[in-house]
């Protein structure tokens, strides 16, 4: 019997090698010999035969085979496997959680880092302020459907106090409806994420674009607030998310977008203006007239709907009226009374005396005009003398407007448009006649706004948290609060010309649409179309605010718009351009080898 290394029989025939004393057939070598299974009389030789044997290499007389005859071939691997060999226990479902989520943070270590330090800020603003902090309007949406507890009317919609407070009180404090709201701002931040991603926005690139919300120390204070705000930017992006999670929004989508996107009104009317650019939006994103009218039918009609319920119910249950909030009116009589110029406009005698003089115009400001004691619209108390009545002014108000805005137009116009480029200015600060910035700022005691929230008697922030179901006295941590009042002055807030960036991006992106039959693919499309709804929805709920009033806690929704739509324009843009640089490139003719660029030359036949 022939060993290993030993000069076999057959004149070099590699089947001869030996196995155990047995030889290979002697049937005619085949094509693939180098690669087959060690075969006796056609058969596999039996696992038992050669598993404890070592493979050896391909031999010819004794001699390894060169590598050029092996170097083409395919490499074949035997997996052998014995019955003492024990079997590799799987990963338990724990261990395999834990490999799947460290492997997603690992390829997502930047939104991993920034939620972090997100989850970390919202504990310590949790910690700093207790149970919750307060604002002037608090109390109007914790008792405003309460008439036996309050004397507080309440103007505004109250869907805040239906949607969340309410059935949060139901089960826990105050503590606990911040707690949600912190919640909520990290939700908001991985949707956005996520949707980002969805749409072809490089990793890094929608990262940075929602650190804003998730690190934002106004954003963490409105979240620490029992205020409606951070419910309104939920829904909002709740509803951009449903629109945009298909390429093309299916039916289904398009009702629940409509029913989040026209939830979000009952809690801040500025909401109502939102219709607009999803209607946009789904009529440029469906194929087909008969698909635009249906989803353009069905996202009106489910947008409307949670809308006309709260007025319904606003004025069967509460008796506020067939409407969203009263206060519209006096609002705009503060916006044209801010912008008018009384030396100019003509007026009747009766409305004189609701126009302001300069000082007290930039003094007041809009709001100031609007509740102040001091506002002209307050001051004036005209007497019926007949009836020995006080004349109700509100209508004089709003005739008062209306001759504002048909004489002096422009001022109207400018007056909006200086209060609405104050969102991009690099430091954040209140001017003359602004809601004091100071409101949505850490303190480092608890703040307090009397007469409306005290530090001691009936309206003191203590009985407001008795009343509403407990969360103990307001109570401050000094250090925490300290920590976050610098992080806020410092480093935590948005510099206003990163929203001017989003927006110019966001605007560039909607000029790389173009007429193509699948919006969502891999072109451009589909992050330009994502730009158009969160551009415009960011425009229309910010410049809906302003044509009222500025106040910083209306800038809010730029956080979850202007940095989204910014880095989805600069995705459409960046998209566009490749393309067309490759149609460029395709459309380009080859060009001919060297050696065939000289003309040929003919031979002249003597």
């Amino acid at each position: 019997m022939s060993g290993a290394g030993q000069e076999p029989p057959g004149d070099g025939d590699p089947r001869a090698v030996g196995v155990d004393g047995l030889w290979a057939s002697p049937e005619p070598l085949t094509a693939n010999w180098m690669t087959a299974e060690p075969m006796i009389a056609g058969q596999p030789i039996p696992d038992q035969l050669t598993a404890d044997r070592p493979l050896a290499e391909p031999m010819i007389a004794g001699q390894p085979i060169p590598d050029q005859l092996t170097a083409d071939r395919p490499l074949v691997t035997k997996t052998v496997t014995t019955a003492n060999t024990a079997a590799t226990p799987a990963g338990s479902r724990l261990d395999r959680a834990i490999w799947a989520v460290t492997a997603t943070a690992r390829r997502h270590w930047l939104i991993a880092l920034l939620l972090a330090a997100g989850l970390i800020l919202r504990a310590i603003t949790q910690l700093a302020y207790e149970p919750a902090l307060l604002f002037i309007d608090s109390k109007k949406y914790i008792f405003g459907t309460n008439f036996s507890t309050t004397d507080w009317g309440s103007f505004d919609p109250l869907g805040y106090t239906l949607f969340l407070l309410r059935p949060v009180l139901m089960v826990a404090d105050l503590a606990f409806v911040a707690l949600v709201q912190h919640v909520l701002g990290i939700a908001m931040g991985v949707a956005l994420y996520v949707l980002m991603l969805r749409k072809g926005v490089a990793r890094w690139l929608a990262a940075v674009a929602v650190a804003p919300v998730l690190l934002d120390a106004y954003q963490l204070n409105a979240e620490q607030t029992i205020m409606p705000d951070v419910l309104f930017e939920a829904l909002l992006v709740a509803g951009l998310v449903l629109l945009l999670w298909q390429p093309r929004p299916g039916l289904g989508f398009v009702i629940l977008g409509g029913l989040v996107l026209g939830s979000s009104a009952p809690v801040r009317q500025v909401g109502e203006a939102l219709i607009v650019p999803a209607l946009i939006y789904v009529i440029a994103a469906s194929k087909g007239w008969r698909t635009r009218l249906l989803r353009g039918a069905a996202l009106t009609f489910c947008f409307a709907l949670p809308v006309v319920g709260y007025m319904s119910y606003s004025a069967v249950i509460l008796h506020y009226g067939f409407e969203l909030s009263n206060m519209g009116n006096a609002y705009l009589y503060g916006r044209t009374a801010h912008a008018a110029d009384c030396a100019t406009l003509k007026l009747p005698a009766d409305e004189q005396p609701l126009c302001p003089t300069p000082a007290v115009s930039a003094s007041l400001g809009v709001d100031g005009l609007v509740n102040a004691p001091n506002s002209p619209r307050v001051l004036y108390q005209p007497v019926n003398v007949q009836l020995g009545l006080l004349i109700d002014t509100l209508p004089l108000q709003t005739q008062f407007a209306y001759a504002v805005i048909k004489q002096q137009p422009l001022r109207v116009v400018g007056d909006i448009a200086n209060d609405s480029v104050k969102l991009f200015a690099l430091t954040r600060h209140s001017d003359e006649g602004d809601t004091p910035i100071s409101r949505w700022q850490f303190q480092f005691s608890y703040p307090y706004y009397p007469p409306g929230i005290s530090h001691y008697g009936r309206s003191s922030a203590s009985n407001v948290f008795a009343a509403a179901g407990g969360g103990g006295y307001a109570r401050v941590n000094k250090t925490a609060a300290t920590a976050l009042r610098r992080y806020q002055f410092h480093l935590g807030f948005t510099p206003g010309p990163v929203f001017l960036l989003g927006l110019l991006a966001g605007l560039a992106g909607l000029f790389t649409l173009r007429r193509r039959r699948d919006p969502g693919g891999p072109g451009p499309q589909g992050p330009a179309l994502a730009s158009l709804l969160i551009t415009v929805s960011g425009v229309a709920v910010l410049l809906g605010a302003d044509l009222y009033e500025f106040s910083w806690r209306y800038q809010l929704p730029a956080l979850v718009t202007l940095p989204i739509a910014g880095a989805l324009g600069a995705t459409a843009v960046a998209r566009y351009y490749r393309e067309r640089r490759n149609r460029t490139a395709a459309g380009r003719p080859a060009v001919a080898p060297a050696s065939q660029l000289a003309a040929p030359v003919s031979e002249q036949v003597p």
